[in-house]
């Protein structure tokens, strides 16, 4: 049987890690994209990923509708995250929000004591796939790694509830989480935001609709976030095709998030608000193969020139959803647990403004 047919029967059989574990199959798989691009070098493991998704074709969700979009992403998350980290409780919660209560699920490290740092997590999915439990493992990896309560938002998707209702979710769900902080055993000056990719919008959201409040994220963190519809930016042109997330499944997305007359207000593109001074310090995450890489980088130095104490940190040979994938990747499962280190370290200690290039093993 050729190498691309036993593959393909492989991963249909027993998913793409037993590809992965084959290194006769890894190579032959990771092998076209061993070729740096803007000087950088993809994971290996991830270039071979990336090759199996060429024969597969399974991350291309533009041709499905929402519904079927949501579980062929749940099935992608469960073929390629790693296995939950013990010592994490959980809890369901409901939070008000402007249209009727949001599920939601409250992580509490089991060695955790109380008051301690928060997160308010938004998930990514474009804003109309992914959920809880798509985020599960990322969440209990976090609560973990920044030795904080974690709560995530299950908050209404497009396109039954279009743009501005995911932004009206998680201002509203922040607000009420920081006026019920002592309830949770939450220390409310030390509250942050996070989210990852259309998360990561929604954060930078809340950070700049709350600003002014007497109670006031203490952090935000963006992981590789999309903050500009527009998508004008270089790293769009070089990594529009073949890295995932394509521009095909961009325009999908933001199709179903909102009209194009609205995609330069700020709340669609954060990037393009006339004033982001005074929100909370921020932690900016990007990777190299992303076409949302230089969004982030753009964000972090507005930021900055805004007088916002901001950290970027590019992990160079790394793909968009890089968090959601730790169970392919030793490098993403890496970056993932710093990530979560580093938010609790800003949570105690404050963030200092600096630019880092983070070479991966692909070089």
């Amino acid at each position: 049987m050729p190498l691309a047919m036993r593959a393909r029967a492989l991963v249909e059989q027993k998913g793409a890690r037993a590809v992965l574990d084959s290194p006769r199959l890894r190579a032959r798989f990771a092998r076209k994209r061993s070729l740096p691009v803007d000087g950088q070098r993809l994971d290996p493991q991830l270039a071979a990923l990336l090759g199996i998704d060429d024969l597969l074709g399974v991350s291309d969700l533009s041709r499905l509708v929402p519904s079927k979009a949501r579980a062929r992403m749940m099935g992608q998350v469960l073929a390629c995250e790693a296995a939950p980290p013990g010592g994490v409780d959980t809890r369901a919660l409901s939070i008000p929000c402007p249209a009727g209560d949001r599920p939601a699920r409250l992580y509490v490290p089991r060695a955790l004591t109380a008051p301690s740092p928060a997160i308010l997590y938004l998930h990514g999915g474009g804003f109309v796939t992914c959920d809880l439990d798509t985020h599960d493992v990322l969440c209990r990896r976090l609560a973990l790694g920044a030795r904080a309560r974690v709560v995530s938002l299950d908050y209404r998707l497009a396109p039954e509830h279009p743009y501005p209702a995911p932004v009206e979710d998680a201002v509203a769900a922040f607000r009420w989480l920081a006026t019920k902080a002592a309830s949770f055993g939450i220390d409310a000056a030390r509250l942050a935001v996070a989210g990852d990719s259309a998360g990561g919008n929604l954060s930078a959201n809340v950070a700049r609709h709350t600003r002014d409040d007497a109670r006031r994220p203490a952090l935000q963190v963006l992981i590789y976030p999309a903050v500009d519809a527009r998508r004008l930016q270089r790293s769009h042109a070089l990594f529009g095709e073949g890295y995932f997330l394509t521009k095909t499944m961009l325009d999908w997305y933001y199709d179903h998030y909102g009209l194009v007359s609205r995609r330069l207000e700020p709340d669609f593109s954060p990037l393009l608000a006339e004033d982001v001074s005074r929100v909370a310090p921020a932690l900016v995450y990007t990777a190299g193969f992303d076409p949302l890489r230089d969004e982030g980088a753009e964000y972090h130095e507005r930021l900055v020139s805004s007088g916002v104490s901001s950290r970027l940190v590019c992990f160079d040979s790394l793909l968009h959803g890089f968090a959601c994938i730790t169970g392919v990747s030793k490098a993403c499962l890496e970056a993932t647990e710093r990530m979560a280190h580093e938010t609790g370290l800003a949570l105690r200690e404050g963030v200092r403004d600096s630019r880092i290039v983070e070479v991966g093993q692909g070089r």
